[in-house]
């Protein structure tokens, strides 16, 4: 049900992506939020809520993973770019090879997929590394984080664990994300250097984190792509 649920979701924005590229009128400045996080530090119901007052597109990590891993999916979400916004994804992707990050073939198909929602713009792209992807012109990057008994704590009550079977996910998925940041990007995911607001869930609410980063963006001089 879930895997379905993501098709009709890629398909539809497909669609959506499709009727926009017949306007005649295009907004040049189309900036992106990139969401890196620790797992339970609230990054999802601060993606949620920030895609929603922004009215911007919600890619959640296994959005992006499903496009990547269907070869049909990641066609359509490339050819949904036109001329000019090919030509821009085209450019990202030559300045990353600079950087010999070519080895992998999961990274070429995970470049093109999130070069391709950041080319179209106004969208919020939770992990896979979108932050080491697209240029620093082109989005607000930030880092969701909490002490590490706060964000056990979270997940205990989140899914009805013990604390040690919190703790021990809570570790593991950690340990996951920044393994897969270094493997791919030779960063590390800590690194406040990396991010444009670093957010610390366990002294702002969500509504204060929220406002911050509404006033970070809006006030932001984007990149323009024309």
């Amino acid at each position: 049900m879930q895997v379905a649920s993501h098709d009709k979701i890629i398909e539809e924005q497909i669609k959506r992506w499709q009727i926009d590229q017949k306007k005649k009128y295009k907004k040049p400045i189309r900036p992106v939020i990139t969401l890196s996080r620790l797992p339970g530090a609230g990054g999802k119901s601060i993606a949620q809520r920030l895609a929603e007052e922004l009215k911007i597109d919600l890619f959640d990590r296994e959005i992006v993973e499903k496009i990547v891993e269907s070869s049909k999916a990641s066609k359509w979400v490339v050819e949904s770019l036109d001329e000019h916004d090919r030509s821009i994804l085209n450019d990202w992707i030559r300045a990353l090879g600079e950087n010999n990050m070519w080895s992998y073939e999961y990274l070429q198909h995970l470049t093109k997929v999130v070069g391709a929602i950041g080319a179209h713009g106004h969208a919020l792209i939770v992990g896979r590394g979108a932050s080491f992807i697209l240029p620093q012109e082109v989005c607000l990057r930030l880092l969701a984080v909490a002490p590490l008994q706060t964000r056990i704590d979270n997940v205990a009550k989140a899914y009805g664990l013990s604390e040690a079977e919190a703790k021990r996910r809570v570790l593991l998925t950690e340990s996951a994300r920044r393994a897969f940041i270094r493997k791919y990007f030779n960063a590390d995911m800590m690194d406040p250097l990396n991010f444009d607001l670093v957010l610390n869930t366990n002294n702002l609410n969500i509504d204060t984190i929220v406002n911050i980063v509404k006033e970070a963006f809006n006030s932001r001089q984007w990149y323009n792509y024309n």
